[in-house]
């Protein structure tokens, strides 16, 4: 439980600016909820805190998408703005901000814009400001409840005249009330007794102990009386520390939502139909994307043009129109096109959602291998035969120790799926859980050798004992013979991966130009193995690891040669950049691999070789140049020049005069320049052509 009861549609944030009995330097915090918020001007610790819990609880509010509205009051301030000011009541208190839904723009005003002032104001007269503002504002509006957190450091003059009349008032409009404060509410003196309050109890050695001033120990008996009327068994639990909070909301959780009703028909056969309603009981939660791509100078999102192209998968890369191409999917090496008047065509048509029974096999027979959701299905509400019907059903599975296969259409739209029923029976309720089973071609069995059948790695009676000991000792679940608990609860740990997102969000959203920060402790604290279990471990964990040593294996590194390289390669080019790039590589030898691969691409004679062949003459030329390797290109050249007689290759070396081999031309200043025109200047004899 978050000490931020946010189930209020409205809230009102109050901040009291006075001077905190801590020495330090200056400071403003805000605040957030229907809340009055202390906003010492001197930085301490527990001063500090304030500060970073009421932006947690806005962050937690905006990335949970709650409804809650959310207004500020500030106390302390300098000015006076609020209605029910006059010339000597309700002073040095301000309105910062009406009910609406929290967004950054007020987060941006708690962290840059709102500055202490030097004021005093009565906490009392800033609830009362409160109640008014939460009074006029929710007048002809829908609203759950209503909700003031009070931030406080209690070092201001406090009136009790009215304190009856803003409990009475409190009860009546059933307006519920927090506080947060930087000491244990029950610290009155410099004893640091921690008694009273169970919060204080949780971390009394975690708070300085630092005397309090008179003021404050009077505003701690207002406190402590004004929470105890309101509520004699709870409310002393409704005053918070500032480290606490800081505790419960740095954690981001999403609001929970009541889960819809799925009304459709049980049916077993033609002849009988019972009605049911399912609800989703667990299902994976999904980050939902609350933000837009932008342009990285400007910051606007119409500064991002986007624009699709289909193109061909030739040299070219041509270009085709969008009403020219169709789905298609690959048989083997052929492609079979599938327009979408075939998909219509073969797409299973279902009528309506359907929950049908197909038959029922033994639970033991069932594995639950599939499904990303689970549901919990139950009678109609309200329908007496119904519930007759299905109480009875239900009973009868659990009692035969028996399961229903079952057929589930969520609506027209969607797929039908097979999955398991299986009897749910608790003291409260009985349903139906349903799961979703996997097809034949879902699962996926790995055989893995054993190891009994090699001498070799068959462990002894002592390894054995070992790694049994070190299971037992990670058990997560404490018994003493009649209870158990557990010591990890995955269900009270937040999704790492959407604190992480949150964080990070959070963090860029004022501060861009800065790097992302480290992973918060709190939450890694949270992933990390229970105490209890780590020590538990430890003496089984030494002895698996006496029995079990680890040696080092050094992997050989196969060295690949040229000649395995050029093997079967889609681009012999690139590969002789790389290899004759490498130290110690023979350019000669490397370079013949090459030459080897443009005389396959000459044999097959087509155009797709040919320009293959040309890509490597060309890349063998730079290198050659680069490495000063020039008489080695002259001299293939010279064997080319013998080919094209030798053979007829009329067609490369058309490809060749015709324009492709231009890209040979330098300037001039080398023997490889007047080899390469020698070689444009030559012509096949006319029987070749």
């Amino acid at each position: 439980m978050y000490p931020f009861n946010l189930l209020s549609n409205y809230a009102c944030i109050l901040f009291f600016y006075s001077y905190s009995f801590f020495p330090g330097g200056n400071s403003a915090v805000p605040g957030c909820g229907s809340a009055c918020c202390n906003l010492p001007n001197i930085v301490v610790y527990e001063s500090t805190c304030v500060f970073i819990p009421l932006l947690c609880s806005l962050y937690l509010q905006i990335f949970a998408e709650s409804k809650d509205e959310v207004a500020v009051v500030l106390f302390g301030t300098n000015g006076t703005c609020n209605s029910l000011a006059s010339e000597d009541q309700y002073q040095n208190i301000t309105v910062h901000r009406s009910l609406k839904l929290p967004d950054f723009d007020l987060l941006e005003d708690i962290q840059n814009v709102i500055k202490a002032g030097s004021k005093q104001a009565d906490f009392l007269d800033a609830i009362i400001v409160s109640m008014d503002l939460l009074q006029k504002q929710t007048i002809g509006k829908k609203y759950e409840k209503r909700h003031i957190e009070l931030f406080t450091d209690l070092n201001s003059p406090v009136s009790e005249d009215q304190l009856g009349i803003i409990i009475a008032n409190l009860k009546k409009t059933g307006t519920s009330l927090q506080f947060f404060l930087p000491f244990p509410a029950s610290v009155d003196d410099g004893s640091g007794d921690a008694s009273a309050s169970v919060h204080a109890h949780m971390h009394r050695n975690t708070f300085p102990r630092k005397s309090l001033t008179e003021q404050q120990k009077q505003g701690i008996d207002v406190v402590r009386k004004l929470m105890y009327t309101l509520d004699e068994e709870g409310g002393l639990e409704e005053i918070y520390t500032f480290r606490e909070s800081l505790e419960r909301l740095s954690m981001f959780k999403k609001i929970e939502r009541k889960p819809m009703p799925w009304p459709c028909q049980l049916t077993i056969g033609p002849n009988l139909s019972i009605r049911i309603v399912a609800y989703k009981s667990v299902t994976e939660e999904k980050v939902k994307k609350l933000w837009s791509i932008v342009d990285a100078k400007t910051f606007r999102k119409e500064d991002v043009q986007k624009e699709t192209v289909y193109c061909l998968n030739d040299d070219d890369e041509t270009e085709v129109q969008k009403d020219d191409i169709i789905q298609g999917y690959r048989y083997g090496s052929d492609i079979v096109p599938f327009s979408k008047e075939d998909e219509e065509q073969m797409k299973y048509k279902t009528e309506e959602k359907c929950f049908s029974v197909l038959g029922f096999t033994r639970s033991s027979q069932v594995h639950y291998y599939m499904g990303s959701q689970a549901l919990k299905v139950f009678a109609a509400k309200g329908d007496e035969y119904a519930a007759v019907a299905f109480s009875a059903l239900v009973r009868a599975l659990d009692e035969l120790k028996m399961v229903a296969i079952v057929r589930y259409v969520y609506n027209r739209r969607c797929n039908p799926q097979i999955g398991v029923a299986f009897p749910h029976i608790k003291d409260a309720y009985e349903c139906l859980i349903y799961v979703q089973l996997p097809y034949m071609e879902d699962l996926r069995q790995y055989v893995f050798s054993s190891l009994k059948n090699s001498k070799k790695y068959t462990p002894t009676a002592d390894q054995l004992s070992a790694v049994e000991s070190l299971m037992d000792s990670m058990n997560l679940v404490h018994e003493d013979g009649e209870t158990s608990e557990d010591l990890f609860k995955p269900s009270k740990i937040p999704n790492p991966r959407f604190q992480r997102l949150y964080q990070c969000l959070q963090h860029k959203a004022f501060h861009p130009d800065k790097p992302l920060p480290p992973i918060d402790q709190h939450l890694l604290e949270m992933l990390e193995m229970p105490s209890v279990v780590r020590e538990r471990c430890q003496a089984p964990l030494e002895r698996v690891k006496a029995l079990f040593p680890l040696k080092e294996v050094g992997k050989k590194k196969e060295e690949k040669t040229a000649q395995d390289i050029f093997k079967d390669n889609v681009n012999p080019a690139e590969d002789f950049r790389i290899l004759v790039r490498k130290k110690n590589a023979d350019f000669k030898d490397v370079s013949q691999q090459l030459i080897n691969r443009i005389d396959q691409f000459l044999e097959n004679k087509g155009s797709q070789y040919y320009m293959k062949g040309i890509d490597c003459i060309r890349v063998f030329r730079e290198e050659a140049m680069k490495l000063s390797k020039v008489q080695c290109f002259n001299d293939f050249l010279q064997a080319l020049k013998s080919k094209l007689e030798d053979k007829a290759l009329s067609d490369f070396w058309e490809i060749m005069v015709q324009g492709r081999m231009l890209n040979f031309r330098i300037n001039g200043k080398n023997s490889c320049s007047r080899a390469i025109k020698r070689f444009l200047q030559f012509k096949l004899p006319k029987s070749h052509r």
